[in-house]
């Protein structure tokens, strides 16, 4: 017999694992300075195994949700978003999880504010209890976020006068914004792509790295996403109005992370696949985007330094696959005394970033007459063999593959690497070390005991009845 799945079902096992989610951040989360405990202690531990026991909750009611989804009556669109905001709301005053981006964005809004020169100085500069907030290997590295994002992040400092909670809170709306947008955008591409809305919105919006990181981490990423999701349903039109608005909140979203600058490629080919001319529309997306960044840039008035920026990930202090090999290579280079293992990094990098251009192309040359699918793949290549790379960018493409992706056998090992990935992150964004671990994976066994339990007790047949 199978174990018994029903939407309610669904709603409730996801709503237990945001909750113990919840929880457990409170005391093993990204918790202020202030309020740090001791990983040692017996709050943080309880805490990390809560956590975890609450992502193997989420993921199994994902799981689940999935096969309703796949079945002969899927829940609707509007069912699914239901679920969401359920999901969802026991996040909403959690403290941050799985990563201290967040205080980095205060930081840098506050920054702004005070008119220092955010793309010349790390939070360092600004000093006070905010900056105190960030974590040490950012403390002296400019911001790698685009204007469009620093003046949300400015008026945000300026609306809630340095205050930390009021802070928090405000990141995370605007991340939660950009969840909305997402999830308006999924649909509305999906049906355009000739795929299924309900089966797109559980994997791109339902996601639990969606709600981990988007959510729970309160990352700018979400907002990232929300734009150019809304960019691509703008452009799907043959009217030229629709490519020049798709072409500004395309752009608007490579000015809160620069990736989705692959974007107005999509809007080209959208607007080109809507019948319009190739040379017109390259000529309509290159200059509209050109003007709305000129005007993003005077109304942040941080000026472009934000151009330069766009080294920050390529730091040798990012972890990335080209990294890691990188620092292999070194310390072999190194151990046969060559005086070339200081290039081995900048090496593996330079040939990192020519490798993803050249898949990318291919990637277009392939697929340009499915271009919402060649931008999902593009950002998933950048965000695997990149320069930086961490769970949550893998959302980047994996969106947009949800709305396009041509068959149910690339979603289903794209939803596979997201179900991995939840489980990669400790709760407090930190190293993990081996107490640490055991604790993550007593909290995961916990969660997959009471499921089976659960299971097996779905099975057993009613008293009075033959098995």
């Amino acid at each position: 017999m199978a174990f018994p799945v029903d939407l309610r079902r669904c709603q409730v096992l996801g709503l237990a694992g945001t909750a113990f989610l919840a929880l457990g951040g409170e005391t093993a989360g990204a918790l202020p300075v202030q309020d740090l405990l001791a990983p040692a202690s017996v709050q943080a531990a309880l805490g990390l195994v809560g956590v975890y026991f609450g992502v193997v909750l989420l993921i199994a009611a994902w799981v689940l949700l999935g096969r309703l989804v796949r079945g002969p009556r899927p829940p609707t669109p509007r069912a699914l978003l239901v679920v969401l905001a359920v999901w969802t709301a026991p996040l909403l005053l959690a403290p941050p999880l799985f990563s201290r981006d967040v205080y980095s964005y205060l930081a840098q809004g506050a920054m702004v504010d005070a008119h220092l020169d955010v793309y010349a100085h790390g939070p360092a500069q600004l000093g006070g209890p905010l900056a105190d907030e960030v974590a040490p290997m950012w403390q002296h590295t400019g911001a790698p976020y685009g204007p469009a994002f620093l003046v949300l992040a400015s008026a945000l400092s300026g609306l809630t006068r340095g205050q930390l909670p009021a802070g928090l809170l405000g990141m995370r709306l605007v991340a939660l914004l950009g969840v909305a947008l997402m999830a308006v955008a999924l649909p509305r591409l999906a049906r355009h792509s000739g795929a299924d809305p309900a089966a797109a919105l559980w994997l791109g919006a339902l996601n639990p790295l969606v709600l981990l990181h988007l959510v729970a981490g309160a990352h700018n990423d979400a907002l990232m996403l929300g734009l150019l999701g809304l960019g691509l349903v703008a452009a799907r039109g043959d009217r030229p109005a629709g490519g020049v608005l798709g072409a500004v909140l395309v752009t608007l979203a490579a000015l809160v992370k620069a990736p989705a600058a692959l974007g107005l490629a999509a809007v080209v080919a959208l607007q080109v696949r809507a019948g319009r001319r190739p040379l017109p529309a390259v000529l309509t997306a290159a200059a509209t985007s050109a003007m709305t960044t000129v005007a993003a840039t005077a109304v942040a008035g941080t000026g472009y330094g934000w151009i330069g920026a766009l080294a920050t990930p390529v730091s040798p202090h990012n972890w990335a696959l080209t990294s890691l090999l990188g620092r292999a290579t070194g310390a072999l280079l190194e151990h046969l005394g060559s005086g070339l293992a200081p290039l081995a990094v900048p090496a593996w990098q330079l040939f990192g970033l020519a490798a993803t251009a050249v898949a990318v192309a291919l990637i277009w040359l392939r697929l340009r007459v499915r271009p919402v699918y060649a931008l999902g793949l593009s950002l998933l290549t950048v965000a695997v063999f990149g320069p930086a790379i961490r769970p949550w960018y893998v959302l980047w493409g994996l969106f947009l593959i949800a709305a396009a992706a041509p068959s149910t056998s690339v979603r289903h090992r794209v939803a596979a690497l997201a179900a991995v990935l939840a489980l990669a992150v400790l709760p407090s964004g930190g190293p993990a070390d081996l107490g640490q671990l055991v604790l993550a994976v007593s909290g995961g066994a916990l969660g997959v005991v009471v499921l089976w339990q659960a299971h097996q007790a779905a099975q057993a047949p009613a008293p009075g009845r033959m098995a």
